[in-house]
């Protein structure tokens, strides 16, 4: 079915609680929250779905964008260790993890485009307009959200001085 190897569904299932938890996180919170049950459980599945994405990865791209959600992962979840970056810590952690999620939902899109209906895709390519426009749709909200985030995060560091 959509043409998907068996390590291709172990990779796809693997990776659905991230995107679910990052659904959660981001309606909850406005961010992913790395130290929370939803915050865990969207770590180990970013984590098996970067990892198993070499051994579905057909074009070179998909090794970029595994490697790549390897090291935001690591670097949004444990920023929060060096100390030396003092107030740095939350923005490379916001900036590090929403990035996790642009590097999750472009993959899904460009496949779920060109596999879904079964024998009939929306998209015949990922060069098509429709798999296109959907990742301009993507970058545009990663930035709208990254600098509402940003935008919250100053305010509440504003607002811890004042106080």
């Amino acid at each position: 079915m959509f043409g998907i190897s068996p390590i291709g569904w172990f990779h796809t299932l693997g990776s659905l609680p991230a995107l679910a938890m990052a659904i959660y996180m981001l309606a909850r919170h406005g961010r992913i929250v790395p130290r929370s049950v939803p915050g865990a459980i969207y770590f180990a599945s970013m984590v098996l779905g970067g990892a198993t994405a070499f051994l579905v990865a057909k074009q070179p791209v998909s090794y970029a964008i595994g490697g790549l959600t390897l090291l935001v992962i690591a670097l949004g979840y444990g920023v929060h260790r060096l100390a030396f970056l003092g107030r740095a810590r939350r923005y490379i952690e916001i900036v590090s993890l929403s990035f996790s999620v642009l590097l999750l939902l472009v993959p899904t899109v460009t496949e779920t485009l060109t596999r879904v209906p079964d024998g009939a895709p929306i998209a015949a390519s990922v060069s098509s307009p429709i798999v296109l426009g959907a990742h301009g749709a993507l970058l545009l909200a990663f930035v709208v959200g990254l600098i509402a985030q940003v935008v919250v995060l100053r305010r509440e560091g504003r607002a811890l001085n004042a106080a």
